[in-house]
């Protein structure tokens, strides 16, 4: 016996766990892991919003369904919104504007670096959060420079943190409650006739759903984070006393009439009347080719008002009793 050796076959790859929790539980978005495994800096442009990085970290996030810094700031009277609009117009930059406005305050001394840190970020978390929602558009990315010296003094927070700190809030909501209609439908309060105790910040809530107002518009409103304002809405949904409004189904138009459907004239929505039965001295009405048979109405031309009422053409003559005429007729004449 002869024995043959063989190269062993190459291993299957396996999936690094560790890696792929370091990625952000396996990517929220891939183009966002792939800018922060190259050190990109620029701007990534998604669906629902922004998300600014600099050397593959996060300093920054927009999104129109989230209240940004100024809301945040100015709301609950922490800053007051001429001095914030003042510090706005003496920045250049529209994309870095909310930051570089902020560190002017905080140079100015008129806002801490904790109370803007803590604004920044909690606003950047806020913002991302929609930034990175399942999109049915593909998100595209440009290069730029990188920000400003000024955002030196800030946090820059990583690309897996923000997709496990995504991916957590969204557990979250799902868990409340599992209908994502609530977060972007117009909402309503119900007729539940006993509500169950609401807190301070359900209350507000409630008291903004008019059947026109979504969660993002309520949050902008009362100056609160988008997220919690989720949070709140499906809790309130899931106790019955906020809904959202679904858009109505169009009902299909009706087919157009053809010579098949549409109905003769003076018979719409009932059957036509049936024929009068024949009159029994006649006899009966013969079958013919191609013509209606005698005794039956044609639908296509007028009764002719022979024989009975509604026939199109009168009875044929009976030779017999032509031939029995004619002869009475001779004898008479004799």
């Amino acid at each position: 016996m002869t024995a043959v050796h063989t190269t062993e076959p190459p291993r299957l790859p396996v999936r690094q766990k560790v890696a792929a929790a370091e990625r952000g539980w396996g990517g929220v978005s891939p183009m966002l892991t792939r800018l922060a495994a190259e050190r990109a800096t620029g701007i990534l442009f998604r669906e629902h919003g922004t998300l600014h990085l600099a050397d593959g970290l996060v300093v920054h996030a927009e999104s129109s369904c989230a209240p940004g810094l100024e809301t945040l700031l100015t709301a609950h009277g922490t800053l007051a919104v001429e001095v914030w609009r003042q510090a706005l117009g003496e920045t250049d930059d529209d994309h870095q504007a909310g930051h570089l406005a902020g560190l002017r305050l905080v140079d100015a001394g008129l806002l801490t670096l904790g109370a803007f840190e803590l604004c920044r970020l909690t606003a950047l978390y806020d913002a991302a959060y929609f930034v990175l929602a399942p999109s049915s558009t593909p998100g595209r990315f440009r290069y730029g420079t990188a920000p400003a010296a000024g955002h030196r003094a800030v946090r820059r927070v990583p690309v897996a943190a923000l997709e496990r700190e995504t991916l957590r809030r969204r557990d979250l909501l799902h868990r409340i409650w599992p209908d994502a209609a609530t977060d972007e439908a117009p909402l309503a309060r119900t007729d539940l006739p006993a509500a169950p105790a609401l807190t301070r910040r359900q209350r507000a809530v409630l008291a903004q759903a008019d059947g026109v107002r979504t969660a993002p518009d309520i949050a902008r409103a009362l100056g609160h984070l988008a997220f919690h304002t989720l949070v709140d809405v499906r809790r309130l949904a899931a106790a019955g006393v906020l809904a959202p409004l679904r858009p109505a189904v169009p009902e299909p138009p009706e087919p157009p009439l053809t010579p098949e459907t549409a109905e003769p004239p003076g018979a719409v929505g009932a059957a036509p009347e049936p024929a009068p039965p024949p009159d029994p001295g006649q006899p009966p009405p013969l079958p013919s080719r191609g013509r209606p048979a005698y005794g039956t109405a044609d639908p296509g031309r007028p009764a002719s008002g022979y024989g009975m009422p509604g026939l199109t053409e009168p009875l044929p003559p009976d030779p017999h009793i032509t031939l029995l005429k004619r002869l009475r007729d001779a004898l008479e004449a004799l």
